[in-house]
């Protein structure tokens, strides 16, 4: 069965009209947002697998790895530095203290906020299951080589600016 791009190929008969979601419908950049989506959904499947091996879900490793090699964290800045919304970021925490892997700590340069600190049992969760992951991510990522990772991250750094951008305007080059 051919997919709706594929039909959407074929020549009209002389004189028809398009309709305006079959123009749409043929925009050359679809084919380019389904492929970039089943990338990330093979990312996350395969990444996510492995995360929820190690007793975690994806948000809490997020959390956990960010606040890694740091004197931790401010709840401003870890909701900037991950990949986690605010509004969900509190019932994380709230998660990772039950599982006693953060503490909240008030700074004493600011006392009217508090810092996510990883536990000594964080530190070590840390410690084992960040290199654990980066190596078996490596084994998929290993694939490419230098120059086609540099591509692909220069491609999506630029996908990145361009829906950055205030609407109506332009990126030059």
């Amino acid at each position: 069965m051919p997919s709706s791009a594929e039909s959407l190929s074929s020549p009209l008969p002389q004189g028809e009209a398009l309709k305006p979601s079959v123009v749409a419908a043929r925009e050359p950049f679809l084919g380019l947002l389904r492929d970039l989506a089943r990338a990330y959904q093979a990312f996350e499947n395969y990444a996510g697998a492995h995360i929820r091996q190690m007793g975690l879900t994806a948000p809490q490793f997020d959390v956990l790895v960010t606040l890694g090699n740091t004197p931790g964290l401010t709840m401003n800045v870890l909701a900037q530095k991950t990949l986690v919304t605010k509004g969900t970021l509190t019932g994380i925490v709230d998660r990772l203290e039950q599982k006693g892997l953060v503490r909240r700590e008030v700074p004493p340069e600011n006392r009217r906020c508090f810092k996510i600190v990883l536990t000594e049992e964080g530190e070590k969760l840390f410690e084992q299951v960040f290199p654990a992951h980066v190596a078996y991510l490596k084994e998929r990522f290993q694939k490419l080589d230098p120059e086609e990772m540099a591509q692909i991250q220069a491609c999506l750094k630029k996908l990145q600016s361009i829906f950055h951008l205030p609407r109506g305007q332009t990126q030059d080059c």
